[in-house]
């Protein structure tokens, strides 16, 4: 046995289902070693995609998701996928080729110093210098990717080490450490919910991840808090429930942002600074919060909670449940954002202009999923219309990227939810720019037999760089382009090709793309103009006490 093929077996122990990658000369041994491994390598037609593949694998699961490069060009096109997983917090392993020990102290071909190159990209990361510590990285790898709060890590492994004689036996995993928040801040947090008058609950992706969505309901459910979710923490109560006020996170004023202002006390539930900064929300630092999560709260100028309470989150909600007496307060006002907010939403749903609005596009895109079916959201400007008006009945039913927000995300996204959920209904939705960046692996999708339905926001143009623009100048530069013929391009691959020439083919074509045994695309030219009047109205959106 070789390191290479130790390695393969320390990857099975931890339960990998797939690696995705690029075959390359100086990762020869590895995929050797992976022809009699029980895990199926999926080949990608670029590193970036591979690493997306497995970003979101890891955050449908929990489990790391696992990438593989060769070196130099191959690993750096691998470095954006990590660097999503580990700022939107998902688990994911990095695997990269690198050339022999023997060559690194001079100037060598495709050499470049990757454990220096992905440091500030992961959690953790190191090299395989020695055949006998490999079983030792791989579950330190995997333990810490999948540690609260999750991330990447990457291993480097150089061929002159896979190559060599190696024995030993993969760790046996331990269990994930269960913490409970002490009593005292849980009777803190009881004493700061019994006394505010109108609290709002801002819950984010770390409730999703701990699971909490049953305790979550309850919670607001029984003291009748309303509720708010961040980009990445949709679904984490059903949309249709009273309380929710559903998503805020927008970069201009919104329904919701009045219920930030007017708070008295926010309940951060599993939130992440990243998801959404609270200098948006919370800019002086005076409305008083309490944080609920697995980790202490980061520091930061307007994010300094009046109680921590740290610890498993559905647990710590119980906790203060039991603590906690609202009776005899009154309804807190922020309830009353909800007529507002659903109001707002259903004005779209006869809306027959053409192109068609964003927001009847993603209203209908709503009425044809199902509440297990999965849309992944390319970044763009049709991402901030799917984050504000499409809601979710379950958590991990709509993927997006807002903690390093790349573009390209969606189509290999899309085939990591289908592998994971393949009797779920998936969506790719992207815009023309970001779907341009990763459209390659759409025959990645045909070959492994993802179906899944690419729908394009198609503008011809970077939407949302246009839309800052016209915010900030009053005008737009270099960023409109051409586009090819999408549907053509789609059955030259092999799939299915469809155009929306009016609003009222919208729905019928959907469900005709979502029932095809291929990929299908789909493309929408979509009314931008709508950017600027949300804007407008953002400006103008008073708050009413």
């Amino acid at each position: 046995m070789n390191t290479a093929e130790l390695l393969v077996k320390c990857l099975e122990n931890e339960g990998v289902e797939y690696i995705f990658g690029v075959p390359g000369e100086e990762n020869l041994q590895v995929l050797q070693a992976l022809k009699t491994s029980s895990i199926q390598f999926v080949t990608t037609r670029h590193e970036q995609g591979a690493a997306f593949m497995a970003d979101v694998y890891g955050r449908l699961t929990g489990k790391a998701g696992v990438c593989l490069s060769t070196l130099g060009p191959g690993a750096t096109n691998l470095i954006t996928g990590v660097a999503d997983a580990n700022l939107d917090r998902a688990p994911l392993v990095a695997i990269t080729g690198q050339v022999g020990t023997d060559r690194m102290h001079i100037e060598s071909h495709q050499y470049l110093d990757l454990v220096a190159m992905f440091a500030p990209v992961t959690k953790w990361n190191t090299q395989i210098v020695r055949p006998s510590i490999t079983p030792e990285i791989v579950r330190k790898a995997f333990k810490l990717s999948q540690t609260e709060p999750p991330g990447a890590v990457h291993i480097d492994l150089p061929e002159n080490i896979a190559d060599m004689p190696a024995d030993g036996t993969p760790l046996r995993r331990d269990s994930r450490e269960h913490s409970d928040a002490s009593a005292h801040s849980l009777q803190q947090a009881a004493v700061a919910i019994a006394q505010a008058t109108n609290p709002m609950i801002l819950v984010g992706n770390g409730a999703i991840r701990a699971r909490a969505s049953e305790a979550l309901v309850a919670f607001a459910t029984q003291l009748n808090i309303p509720v708010a979710n961040t980009f990445m923490g949709k679904g984490v109560i059903p949309y249709p429930h009273p309380l929710s006020l559903w998503t805020v996170g927008l970069q201009q004023r919104d329904f919701i942002a009045c219920g930030l202002e007017r708070a008295d006390l926010i309940i951060a539930v599993g939130y992440d600074l990243v998801e959404y900064s609270p200098k948006k929300w919370n800019p002086e630092g005076n409305i008083p919060i309490l944080h609920i999560n697995a980790t202490p709260a980061e520091i930061d100028s307007s994010y300094i909670p009046r109680v921590e309470v740290v610890g498993d989150i559905s647990d710590s909600l119980q906790g203060i449940l039991q603590r906690v007496n609202r009776k005899g307060l009154p309804e807190p006002i922020n309830v009353k954002l909800r007529d507002e907010i659903r109001a707002d939403y259903e004005r779209y749903g006869d809306d027959l202009g053409f192109p068609v609005k964003p927001q009847k596009l993603i209203y209908d895109l709503r009425q044809v999923m199902g509440p297990e079916d999965i849309v992944i959201s390319d970044v763009g400007a049709h991402k901030m219309w799917i984050a504000r008006n499409y809601h979710c009945d379950r958590p991990n039913t709509c993927i997006i990227s807002n903690g390093f927000a790349s573009m390209g995300i969606a189509i290999p996204g899309a085939i990591a939810a289908k592998l994971v959920h393949p009797e779920r209904k998936v969506v790719a939705a992207t815009g023309d720019g970001g779907f341009m960046m990763n459209c390659q692996e759409l025959e990645t999708a045909l070959r492994m037999g993802t179906a899944f339905v690419t729908i394009i926001f198609n503008d011809g143009a970077y939407g949302l760089i246009e839309w800052k623009q016209h915010n900030y100048y009053g005008e737009s530069a270099f960023v409109h382009f051409t586009n090819p013929d999408f549907v053509k391009l789609a059955e030259s691959m092999g799939l299915k090709g469809y155009r929306v020439k009016s609003t009222e083919e919208l729905v019928p074509t959907l469900k005709e793309a979502l029932a095809q045994d291929v990929p299908a695309v789909i493309d929408c030219p979509v009314d931008y103009r709508e950017n600027l009047l949300f804007s407008k109205q953002a400006s103008e959106l008073t708050c009413l006490v």
